[in-house]
């Protein structure tokens, strides 16, 4: 079994923290791993990208290709867009709803909504909003990563939730709390 991801957004918005929670996840699941990740340019606003690849077998190449990603699991509606060529034709895209509007000409927001909508898997939600109602409102990468739990069919939501709790435990157990809320509000909110 494998599972490819790509995870998107811009500098700052928690990427590669999903990706090292993931990461922890598959080492202590015993999966083969490889991980290649864009974030030269991951100063507040930049593009940030990471390709995630999980299996039981072997993998040869950190790099996913084109047409073959399973998840697409974006912080940011127009980072989404910009990989569908590497999206699988079974493949889900799982997306923030509201965009982080970082240049002059980002496209229109109608516009982008109607495009995601027209893909047959997309999985949106204003991560931002769940987020601050579950009282932690840095934790929109993490309700992300709990929408995003049942397309990762290779890991399971206990097993995600305690890599959330190895990566973030020396921060102390209100932050791992705080963190395990809002991964729970996103596996809830996929769920409905």
């Amino acid at each position: 079994m494998k599972v490819d991801i790509i995870l998107c957004g811009v500098g700052g918005q928690g990427i590669l923290s999903i990706a090292t929670i993931i990461g922890e996840a598959s080492t202590q699941a015993g999966l083969y791993l490889k991980q290649a990740e864009v974030h030269g340019m991951s100063q507040r606003g930049g593009d940030v990208q990471s390709n995630l690849r999980l299996s039981t077998d072997p993998i040869w190449s950190d790099l996913i290709p084109l047409g073959e990603t399973d998840v697409i699991i974006s912080m940011e509606p127009m980072e989404a867009l910009r990989y569908l060529p590497y999206l699988s034709k079974q493949g889900t895209i799982v997306t923030s709803s509201k965009p982080f509007v970082n240049i002059p000409n980002y496209p229109d927001e109608a516009e982008l909504m109607a495009e995601l909508d027209s893909m047959p898997s997309v999985v949106k939600l204003d991560i931002e909003s769940v987020a601050k109602d579950a009282g932690n409102a840095r934790g929109a990468n993490m309700v992300l990563l709990g929408m995003a739990a049942p397309y990762i069919e290779i890991l399971s939501v206990e097993q995600l939730r305690k890599a959330i709790s190895v990566i973030f435990a020396r921060k102390g157990d209100a932050v791992v709390e705080a963190n395990l809320k809002a991964f729970d509000c996103g596996v809830a909110a996929a769920s409905v």
